[in-house]
């Protein structure tokens, strides 16, 4: 009786670390999100106005800054060192993948690559970094830490291509922010790489950044004549495939199956 009541209690505990690190994947995201906001000089975010519009640039780096503490904080709280250098890995990607969207690629195939890298750092590493740090919470089995890690990374590059999809697809009601907002900020996102391969003459574009009148919306109308939404949403399947591939390899279970539903999700969402 004994053993089975702190079987228990070790579970309570194990099972508030893991929502602990829920919780903190989701303080990172936001306090990148105000960041970014703030780099971008963005008005509006999912149809409310941004922390930067409101208060200004000043206090929303403050802000970004003081969810990261907390973060921080939390993250601390856990006591594992092993949680803690994974996702102190996440704040390091999430940096090193600003620096990477500053940047662009001459050679169109080094181009796809770099995106990929960036979209990596950006956004799959935070996804595939919390799912890590849960599976060392729960089980000692580095193989299972490496399908967390694969599960999270492929599902999340899936979720940013679909971002950069509906980019293009979405209305600006729907998205809650404007469209082609990657376009007006010079980035070329996979619907663009792949048109760039049907109409070579983007190149010149995307290596100026979208920076002259008209190219934003000649690129626009180059990336809806081609088929660069499809290719992206192609390479998005495949992706979540792979999740799914990944995540199969664990025993079934009702968790099991949310996941591999989640990746569903991923690519039927539509803002």
């Amino acid at each position: 009786m004994r053993q089975a009541r702190g079987l228990s209690v070790v579970l309570r505990d194990v099972q508030a670390s893991q929502r602990s690190i829920a919780l903190i994947a989701e303080m990172i995201h936001t306090a990148s999100l105000v960041h970014d906001d703030v780099i971008d000089d963005a008005r509006s975010r999912r149809g409310k106005h941004t922390v930067n519009k409101i208060w200004g640039e000043k206090k929303a780096v403050l802000a970004g800054d003081l969810i990261l503490s907390a973060a921080s904080i939390a993250l601390a709280r856990i006591g594992n060192t092993t949680v803690i250098s994974i996702l102190t890995q996440v704040i390091e990607d999430l940096v090193r993948g600003e620096f990477l969207q500053l940047g662009s690629k001459e050679n169109e195939n080094e181009r796809f690559a770099h995106y990929l890298e960036k979209t990596f750092k950006k956004t799959a590493s935070l996804i595939a970094n919390s799912c890590k740090a849960v599976s060392v919470l729960g089980c000692p089995d580095p193989v299972v830490h490496e399908i967390a890690y694969q599960y999270g990374k492929n599902v999340g590059i899936a979720f940013q291509l679909i971002d950069d999809v509906l980019d293009f697809t979405s209305c600006s009601d729907q998205m809650g922010k404007p469209t082609s907002a990657d376009l007006k900020l010079g980035l070329a996102t996979g619907p663009v790489l792949f048109a760039c391969q049907q109409f070579p003459e983007m190149n010149a574009m995307i290596m100026r950044r979208f920076s002259l009148p008209g190219d934003v919306d000649r690129a626009r109308q180059y990336v809806l004549q081609s088929d660069g939404v499809q290719q992206t949403t192609y390479l998005a399947q495949r992706y979540c495939h792979e999740a799914v591939r990944e995540i199969s390899k664990l025993r079934p279970s009702p968790e099991r199956d949310a996941l591999i539903q989640l990746s569903e999700i991923v690519l039927t969402r539509d803002k």
